[in-house]
């Protein structure tokens, strides 16, 4: 409904964003974008003990990335494209979905 017949207007996104609003913006789970948010340099501010978001500048941080910056060179070469096991618990990296994990 519009404003023209007395209803409120439908609500705007809003452009500062709780870590809850920015992992769904970004179609992640939190738990997912919380390791990212401490192993990436995503643009955030902590307020007192809570995380704040611009959604503008995750957006553009989205977009400014490329895929080549996840894999190693190793990875890129279609040589050797065997499976290999996942790194034990003690290792200091892993990759997730497409995310390199640093412990």
């Amino acid at each position: 409904m519009s404003e023209l017949n007395g209803s409120a207007p439908a609500s705007a996104p809003r452009d500062i964003l709780t870590i809850d609003e920015a992992a769904e913006l970004l179609g992640v789970s939190v738990k997912t974008f919380n390791k990212v948010l401490h192993t990436q340099n995503i643009p955030a501010r902590k307020i007192g003990r809570e995380w704040k978001f611009s959604r503008a500048a995750l957006i553009e941080w989205v977009g400014a990335g490329r895929s080549q910056d996840f894999y190693s060179p190793d990875e890129d070469s279609d040589e050797d494209r065997t499976v290999r096991p996942e790194a034990p618990r003690g290792e200091k990296a892993r990759r997730t979905a497409g995310w390199k994990i640093e412990y």
